[in-house]
């Protein structure tokens, strides 16, 4: 008998507060029935960042209105729902435990089962929701929080071949806006201003390309680029309009670059494994970077190799990709109980060493 499932996503890990009904018939694509965003961007532009604690209270006030819009754009009622899926980490603690707390709440309110998602899988299975491609392929998780290659060999088991060793991207894109004064999110704010920059006229470092593997480091681009503001500042007295477009252009070439170069090596990996149809996908906030996917594209031509990225409202944070990876957790069998705990850290590779150390929250990633 051929099984149709709905599932309701709800996703609150950073400074989005989402809700959305997805469904799929066994064999059939994916269908986002509905899908509720609602961003915090305003409550936290005044601190350059997202404050946790403003963050988690803004979740906690919006999930359940999340859940009723999700509901009437999606014309069912909890009735038609057969599971509800959540971001049970990693994340901001106080998000996570907000989203986690309320999917508690439905689930033994109506019976529903309830499933826990690993937010990295939301983002790693987003192009099956949307492209329906088949297992294994190569990701590349790029977002504020995390970068990652990964080969994806079914809903729950990864393979990380590398990952950074301390800034992600998004982090490092966020930093650079707040050294140069842009508006937060950097990573849009940096990408405008370098349309207008020259990247040749600062030269940023490239880090690690010296080394083998698939590994990345951000953190010293920021470095780098602070010192070079301030060599400026002290020469002219201050910044102008080129200088921060140049900055902003080299910063974001050297990046583009160092992935670029990092997903060569990280296809030959993949390609080992004698894919029949090799494919490479990226996805995360990051991913919303129109240089950044135009150079992968031009990687994946050279190898070869086809490339698909989600559009672009399903790169940022979204409780569609929460619902989809919590539909196949359930069509394989998975359920969790109401002693689902929220989790500030959860490697999606449990079986490879942490790449950013540990403790007593476990590996960070």
């Amino acid at each position: 008998m051929v099984q149709t499932l709905t599932v309701l996503g709800l996703e609150s890990s950073c400074d989005d507060t989402a809700a959305a009904v997805v469904r799929q018939t066994e064999g059939a694509g994916a269908e986002i029935l509905s899908s509720v965003v609602h961003g915090q961007t305003d409550l936290h532009s005044a601190y350059g960042g997202v404050v946790p604690e403003i963050a988690a209270r803004a979740h906690a006030e919006k999930l359940d209105t999340c859940v009723i819009q999700a509901l009437e754009a999606a014309r069912l009622e909890l009735r038609d729902i057969d599971a509800i899926a959540v971001t049970a980490g990693p994340g901001l603690i106080g998000g996570v435990l907000s989203g986690v707390m309320c999917a508690k709440g439905l689930s033994a309110a109506t019976g529903l089962p309830l499933i826990g998602v690993n937010h990295l899988a939301g983002h790693a299975l987003t192009p099956r929701l949307t492209d329906g491609i088949s297992f294994p392929y190569l990701m590349l998780l790029v977002s504020g929080g995390h970068c990652q290659y990964l080969i994806a060999h079914g809903p729950e088991r990864f393979t990380r071949l590398g990952g950074t060793i301390d800034d992600a991207p998004g982090e490092a894109f966020d930093k650079t806006a707040r050294l140069l004064g842009l508006r937060q999110p950097g990573g849009p704010s940096v990408e405008a201003e370098a349309r207008a920059g020259d990247p040749k006229r600062f030269r940023f470092p490239r880090p690690l390309l010296d080394r083998p593997g698939c590994d990345l480091s951000f953190s010293g681009l920021k470095t780098a680029l602070m010192r070079m503001r301030d060599q400026i500042v002290a020469e002219k007295g201050g910044l102008t309009r080129q200088d921060r477009a140049d900055l902003c252009a080299g910063f974001q070439q050297a990046i583009v670059d160092t992935l670029a170069e990092k997903t060569r090596r990280a296809i030959d990996l993949y390609l080992d494994l004698n894919p029949s149809v090799p494919v490479i996908a990226v996805a995360g906030g990051v991913a919303a970077n129109s240089a950044i996917r135009s150079a992968l594209e031009t990687v994946c031509a050279e190898k070869g190799t086809q490339f698909t990225a989600p559009p672009l409202p399903l790169c940022t944070d979204n409780a569609a990709m929460i619902a989809y990876a919590g539909l196949e957790r359930f069509r394989n069998g998975s359920r969790d109980g109401l002693d689902l705990t929220a989790r500030p850290r959860w490697p999606l590779d449990q079986r490879s060493p942490a790449m950013l150390g540990s403790g007593k929250k476990g590996a960070k990633a």
